[in-house]
């Protein structure tokens, strides 16, 4: 096995200077010891219309409130609230296209584009609490269209624009949403995404939409129903799309959105956040883990359509008065070093992105990355599953010049803001989030619910509540008690397993049906995946159980090699010897299989439930949350 603590990386004065937290351990024991008072302070810096009587309100555990009585609007905080200073003629939002398009907004230019966009839905009849189902590619009006339901006071509901018919159609009709905002199509790899012929055909079993609200993108012919189709360009000519809308006053625990994740089993969960307490979570989270000055330019590479996109994308950065880039296509097209072009064209200081991005673009080596200045980059940062050891130092070599911390990010859809994150002045441990957000108490416990030693595996339980902690699954509260809260009562259940080392800090290792147990041992899919990307000739890797007469399991792993590495079966035989060799004989995989790529989920996340089926010729379920 490899050395759990690693290597360690510690922030230079300059880093810890700059930092909004130049002490951790101070500002924490604040939180920790006044919880209440450190989430109000962060709540004072945002506007309220009136404030809160309360903080938390737990009489009805685990439905949970924040910022009890408080009036508020998050779309206001991203935008009004920031018109009245000296940030109203700041760039908010720079846009880059795949096919090189570019488009840039203020913080006053979004603020009308947005009221405009209000306007038409308001005239389509969408009033507060009325769902609104958003389906489209990465562009600026994606963003304002989710800007645009906040400020009236509808719950939006944003789809990846690479879901199927089947999936668009079971969460249109799950929202019973109103209004269908998407596209004529998408670029993505050079390509068009027909967004809207998958509308239209989701829409063949939907009831409930009245009006489809289509935005020109791609310029291809598509058909449009009479009486219920409109183009946005045709009616943002009319009065009706007036460039100031007011804002509708919600209150704290108003819903802002819904937004669906996957279950292993099961149809997808429709996780709902608050106005008040997801504001003030992604807010704080935000500037103090990505450290947020005015002069930064940040891009979190995610897509809006996941958790990622709608905390970091669209409302801590707008909340923080940031330059946020966006861009529509593939990391890699048409070249690999598209992305590194664009963080130097753009002069982008701060980078967030998923291992899976991080290792794809491994594959292609450093010349492409070492044709650019990237010397304006300040921190970089993971999410979306743990990032392995091996990907973490390529990162922080190859794309931050071993200058630029990683903030290791890790949290979910349903906790809505970074719960296990380093700031800038913490040392780093390659593959862990380091602790917990300041004020958080979380926990690792065994099966029986007690805690478990230093470096021992166990469940990763959250144990007080957090601002912007869902608060329902939308029309199933019950659900919601039996997944989250049932298995050790008052307490959060993350559904991941983790270990915590003799420092505190805290080593993510998967979804707890992410471990396979070999002859009685536990093993993390991460940690064998991690030791087969170890090998100089392994881009990318997934391993799973499969059941085993004698072993209870054994190890299948799927292997996806760098470019021009030929497949063999000695070279089979090598990537066993290798894992044996990292992980000792028990993590040794029976079989290993090469494929080109692996099936994953939006966020990045290997769907290991997907290779298991196939391994087993069984039918492999639900796979409306693959990415393709």
């Amino acid at each position: 096995m490899s050395d759990l603590k690693g290597d360690v990386y510690y922030p230079s004065q300059e880093v810890i200077n700059h930092a909004h937290v130049p002490n951790w351990d101070e500002l924490n024991d604040f939180a920790q010891n006044n919880y209440e008072e450190f989430w109000a302070k962060q709540a004072e810096e945002l506007h309220w219309f009136q404030k809160w009587d309360k903080v938390i309100e737990d009489a009805e555990k685990p439905f949970y409130k924040w910022f009890v009585g408080g009036k508020t609007n998050i779309a206001y905080n991203c935008l009004d609230a920031h018109t009245k200073t000296y940030r109203r003629n700041k760039l908010a939002l720079i846009w880059e296209g795949e096919d090189g398009e570019e488009r840039t907004f203020s913080y006053f230019a979004l603020y009308r584009e947005t009221s405009k966009f209000a306007n038409i839905l308001k005239s389509l009849g969408v009033k507060k609490g009325d769902r609104v189902t958003i389906y489209m590619g990465r562009v600026p009006e994606l963003i304002m269209a989710m800007l645009a339901c906040a400020r009236i006071g509808a719950i939006h509901s944003v789809i990846y624009g690479g879901f199927s018919v089947e999936a668009l159609h079971e969460r249109i009709d799950d929202s019973q949403s109103k209004v269908l905002i998407t596209c004529d199509g998408a670029f993505q790899r050079g390509k068009i995404v027909p967004l809207k012929s998958i509308a239209d055909e989701a829409l063949q079993r939907a009831g409930a939409v009245e009006h489809v609200l289509v935005i020109k993108r791609t310029g291809q012919e598509v058909y449009m129903e009479q009486g219920r189709d409109m183009w946005y360009h045709e009616l943002e000519k009319l009065p009706v799309a007036a460039p100031n809308c007011p804002i509708e006053e919600m209150d704290a625990e108003d819903p802002l959105f819904i937004l669906y994740t996957s279950g292993t089993t099961g149809k997808p969960k429709a996780i709902l956040h608050t106005h008040g307490g997801y504001m003030v979570g992604t807010y704080t989270t935000l500037k103090y883990v990505f450290d947020i000055h005015d002069d930064d330019r940040y891009w979190c590479a995610a897509d809006p359509g996941w958790i990622t996109g709608h905390s970091y994308i669209v409302y801590g950065p707008f909340l923080n008065g940031a330059t946020s880039f966006m861009y529509e296509g593939a990391p890699n097209f048409p070249y690999p070093n598209r992305w590194w072009q664009m963080a130097e064209r753009y002069g982008i200081s701060i980078l967030y992105t998923a291992p899976t991005a991080i290792r794809g673009l491994m594959r292609f080596g450093e010349a492409w990355v070492n044709r650019h200045d990237l010397s304006g980059l300040r921190l970089l940062g993971s999410v979306g599953e743990p990032i392995n050891p091996e990907a973490w130092r390529w990162y922080h070599r190859v794309i931050g010049k071993e200058k630029c911390p990683i903030m290791d990010t890790w949290w979910q859809t349903e906790t809505g803001m970074f719960m296990i994150t380093p700031t800038p002045s913490l040392p780093l441990k390659p593959g862990s989030g380091t602790k917990p957000f300041f004020g958080l108490q979380m926990d690792i416990l065994n099966e029986e619910g007690e805690p478990v030693g230093a470096n021992e595996e166990g469940y990763l339980v959250i144990k007080n509540p957090w601002p912007a902690m869902m608060r329902t699954i939308y029309n199933d509260p019950e659900r919601f008690v039996t997944q989250y809260w049932s298995k050790y009562p008052g307490l959060y259940m993350t559904g991941d397993s983790a270990k915590r080392d003799e420092d505190g800090y805290y080593w993510v290792i998967g979804r707890v049906d992410d471990v396979i147990k070999v002859s009685g041992y536990r093993l993390g899919t991460a940690e064998i995946e991690s030791a087969l990307v170890s090998h100089h000739d392994v881009a990318e890797a997934a391993a799973i159980g499969i059941p085993h007469e004698v072993r209870g399991n054994t190890i299948y792993a799927y292997v996806i090699l760098k470019q021009g590495v030929e497949k063999s079966p000695e070279l089979v035989e090598l990537l066993k010897a290798h894992v044996g060799h990292e992980m000792g004989p028990i993590g040794k995989p029976e079989k290993i299989e090469f494929v080109d790529a692996l099936p994953k989920t939006r966020s990045g996340k290997i769907m290991r439930r997907v290779l298991k089926a196939q391994a087993l010729g069984q039918d492999p379920g639900n796979l409306s949350t693959l990415e393709e």
